[in-house]
């Protein structure tokens, strides 16, 4: 009997793979635990059109990471911190605190997540700056983090 997956189901195969099992197995354990429905041409066609649809939303979102990579590749940022004696920060710079100084900054918003700091920031000085936005999108960028100009009242 041919099946389509809707979930991973080990030893049988992947979400949205059509596969041929026995009735019973399919009968008795896919079809009403909601892991498989039956391959009937309705389905199938149902299963065709979300195929495209997501095809479609990959290129979308890799079109925006590319769009994305270009604008952050033009970028330098500069982050300013206050520092203690010998140019050590207080703190550290973190994924976030790059994140927020791009927006704030350049108006360019990147999820935390994608930002990857080497180790830790704990001092003045300029760092490249990793910034994942796709798997087949990575761009680096420099990062210089200098010493806050105290106010002066």
């Amino acid at each position: 009997m041919k099946v389509i997956l809707k979930k991973d189901v080990k030893g049988t195969g992947q979400k949205n793979e059509v596969v041929n099992v026995a009735e019973g197995y399919a009968r008795n354990y896919l079809l009403p635990k909601g892991l498989a429905v039956e391959a009937t041409p309705g389905n199938l066609q149902d299963l065709e059109r979300k195929k495209k649809s997501q095809v479609k939303k990959q290129a979308q979102d890799l079109q925006q990471a590319q769009e994305l990579g270009a604008q952050l590749e033009k970028v330098a940022l500069t982050i300013p911190v206050k520092t203690g004696e010998g140019g050590r920060l207080f703190g550290s710079i973190s994924n976030r605190d790059i994140g927020e100084a791009l927006e704030k900054e350049k108006g360019l918003k990147v999820d935390k997540r994608k930002i990857a700091v080497e180790g830790t920031i704990k001092e003045l000085g300029t760092y490249p700056i990793a910034i994942k936005l796709h798997p087949e999108v990575t761009v680096t960028i420099e990062v210089q983090v200098v010493e806050a100009e105290e106010e002066r009242g």
